[in-house]
């Protein structure tokens, strides 16, 4: 399966002081902050300049986010993301590999409405697929 390591995904409170954090250590904003209402949260992507994988830091929408639970627990690292170029053949392989499936493909706003899908990895992380972008895009 052809798979490209997309971004890590940061569970935190506060995206600002996260990515001031980050930012010490060389991090630029790859975004702004965004809502994505389908996902319950805010994110903002952040990047090393010489690399090609994203940080995302994640934050509730609210207390009735889906995330707002685990970061109850202390957030901290969430998923893995790897974008491929067909999200249903990889969906499916990850499968066979014993990847429980969380959430079928949906429209993703950080994205440009390309499509994420969840599965959760025998070792219970998260992994999060999206579709391949155009050269350029996140």
């Amino acid at each position: 399966m052809n798979l490209r390591l997309h971004h890590v995904g940061m569970l935190v409170r506060d995206i600002p002081a996260s990515a001031g954090f980050y930012a010490e250590i060389g991090y630029l904003p790859a975004t702004g902050v965004i809502h994505d209402p389908i996902q319950t949260a805010y994110v903002q992507f952040l990047k090393l300049p010489e690399d090609q994988a994203y940080l995302e830091l994640i934050s509730p929408e609210g207390p009735g986010s889906k995330l707002a639970n685990a970061l109850a627990k202390g957030g901290g690292l969430n998923h893995f993301c790897y974008a491929t170029g067909d999200i249903e053949a990889c969906g499916s392989w990850l499968r066979d590999r014993r990847f429980f499936p969380i959430a079928d493909p949906v429209p993703a706003v950080a994205f440009g409405g390309r499509r994420v899908s969840w599965f959760r990895g025998p070792d219970r992380l998260l992994v999060e697929l999206v579709e391949s972008g155009p050269e350029g895009s996140l």
